[in-house]
């Protein structure tokens, strides 16, 4: 008799019953179910604070909708974008569903955890990961990389309160590499649904599906990342040493994230893959919250890093807030503090 498992958000499981029903196994936080064309992820954020970090759980929503970060596998030594943490990146060119569960207590008269089937989920399409610091099992610190999950289109997942992003039990500041970039420039595509296309389902009548991001704000996204790219590459040829933060601020969830900082110079910088007057006047945002938290922040100078010239008037802008401003050209990049 085969077991079976309805996947209904809301519903109590176990890992054994999944692993029963779709043939994957119990051990690992993702665990993929190559013959059913699932992978199962089960987020346990109990389990970071064992090690100092907090880094799963329901993030604020942002203009696109509703976010869940999961911290990737790999207990010791910086985790990579291959393996287990792979088959969520190439769940969709697979058309492998991913679908995810959170721990919620033990279940009654037994000793096994509980599991909470939140709903079927895609990897956020603009940025599938964030690279942040935090200790491993054998306590060194590296690299881990942080999933950005969205619902499928037509899921209304069952996440509470509890599963909000713990706030941070400190302020703290950890060097980490400039930009993060590389997530940025792997596209990532949403698989069809019961025969629709991912384009149109962005809107499925309920306030808890995400609308699809548009194509142009990825391209948007992915110039951003190889503009920081060609930037470190730039000022490395130069001589100048580089990297970024990952800032946690106590009471806070999640994390700040500067783009790059040049060691060198003693210069902040924020990169943007538009011109626009919005995306500039963000950026100045952007910097006037990092700069409070860089340590050494004497001398500290700050600047908006965009791929082409701005208008006057957005110069003018950066002028009168004391940002400074480099951008791309054919030739590399050019203005202040550059030489």
């Amino acid at each position: 008799m085969t077991t079976t498992v309805d996947l209904v958000p809301g519903m109590l499981t176990t890992r054994d019953a999944i692993a029963a029903a779709y043939g994957c196994g119990t051990f690992q936080g993702i665990e993929p179910a190559g013959d059913a064309g699932k992978v199962f992820v089960y987020s346990d954020p109990s389990a970071g604070e064992e090690y100092g970090y907090t880094f799963d759980g329901r993030a604020e929503d942002d203009e696109y909708g509703p976010l869940y970060l999961y911290t990737g596998a790999g207990a010791n030594g910086d985790q990579k974008p291959s393996g287990r943490n792979g088959s969520l990146l190439t769940a969709a060119e697979k058309n492998r569903e991913v679908h995810l569960l959170v721990a919620d207590g033990r279940v009654p008269g037994g000793g096994a955890m509980q599991q909470r089937y939140i709903g079927q989920m895609v990897v956020d399409l603009a940025k599938p990961y964030e690279v942040r610091r935090a200790p491993g099992k054998d306590k060194v610190m590296r690299d881990v990389l942080v999933f950005r999950f969205r619902p499928a289109p037509g899921t209304t997942p069952a996440w509470t309160e509890a599963d909000r992003l713990p706030d941070a039990p400190k302020t703290g500041v950890e060097i980490t590499e400039p930009g993060q970039a590389a997530a940025l420039l792997t596209p990532v595509t949403l698989p069809q649904q019961n025969g629709t296309k991912a384009k149109n389902t962005e809107q499925h009548g309920t306030a808890e599906t995400v609308a699809d991001i548009p194509a142009g704000q990825r391209k948007v996204l992915r110039r951003e990342g190889a503009l920081v790219t060609a930037f470190v590459a730039h000022l490395t040829v130069a001589g100048h040493k580089t990297h970024s933060f990952q800032i946690t601020i106590k009471g806070e969830p999640g994390a700040l994230t500067p783009d790059l900082y040049d060691a060198t110079d003693h210069v902040l910088y924020e990169a943007k893959g538009q011109t626009t007057r919005a995306n500039v006047r963000m950026a100045i945002g952007q910097l006037a919250d990092y700069r409070r938290h860089i340590p050494n922040k004497e001398g500290l100078r700050v600047a908006v890093l965009l791929p082409k010239e701005p208008t006057a008037d957005v110069r003018d802008l950066l002028a009168e807030e004391g940002v400074s401003l480099v951008y791309q050209t054919d030739a590399g990049f050019a203005g202040w503090p550059l030489v």
